[in-house]
């Protein structure tokens, strides 16, 4: 069954979630998983992208769209259709997107302002409801 991570940040700046996740993203790549980041909008993903390319000066993950490179190590997509992929979910959705089920994990990070942990309290229990093995992670500092 799909094990469910949240990680809440000690930061009301919506931004900080990106941020966390290029962090997340560049560990589970260096440890070998294929990483999809589910984003809200195409905005979202532009964001996502640029920072991906900046957030580390010594470290690079390759990474692309889902439409043009369903089947990299690192996606970033939007909508209903993950590919193949199955391994890491990152979700930035404000939702728990349909596809989630087929993910060994999912990470939703949640950071202090009042919608996305609105968002976040909902999609914890909705996976709560549906039995998935949940786990918090309450973050210092980023």
């Amino acid at each position: 069954m799909t094990q469910v991570d949240f990680y809440i940040l000690p930061s009301a700046d919506p931004s900080a979630r990106l941020d966390f996740a290029c962090k997340l993203t560049e560990k589970a790549w260096r440890l070998g998983h294929k990483v999809y980041l589910h984003c809200s909008d195409s905005a979202q993903r532009d964001e996502l992208d640029a920072r991906l390319w900046r957030f580390k000066g010594e470290s690079f993950v390759p990474h692309g769209p889902a439409e043009s490179e369903p089947e990299g190590c690192v996606v970033l997509g939007l909508g209903e259709n993950p590919g193949t992929h199955q391994d890491l979910l990152v979700n930035l959705d404000m939702k728990v997107p349909p596809f989630a089920s087929r993910f060994a994990r999912v990470a939703e990070v949640v950071v202090e302002d009042p919608v996305i942990r609105q968002a976040a309290r909902d999609s914890f229990r909705f996976y709560r409801e549906q039995g998935y093995p949940l786990q918090d992670h309450r973050l210092q500092r980023l």
